[in-house]
């Protein structure tokens, strides 16, 4: 019987950020070392921190969750 070979699925590491006071949108790539807890918008200057229960402000503000998230889910940072 033929075992399913598994793909591994390559972590995204630029990620599109968007600021929720001025909108400001800005493409970054994300630290694969650590998750990162704030971010000054380009914007308006706004310190952007992440939303309760999410561990950065990439899962909270972007359009790819952090390496980690990607790596292994949700709640494991």
């Amino acid at each position: 019987m033929n075992q399913p070979v598994m793909t591994p699925i390559a972590t995204e590491l630029r990620s599109t950020i968007t600021c929720p006071s001025c909108g400001h949108s800005e493409t970054e790539i994300m630290p694969t070392d650590a998750c990162q807890f704030f971010y000054d918008c380009k914007g308006c200057g706004e310190l952007l921190k992440p939303l309760e229960g999410d561990c950065c402000v990439f899962c909270s503000y972007a359009t790819v969750p952090c390496p980690p998230v990607q790596e292994n889910g949700k709640g494991c940072c």
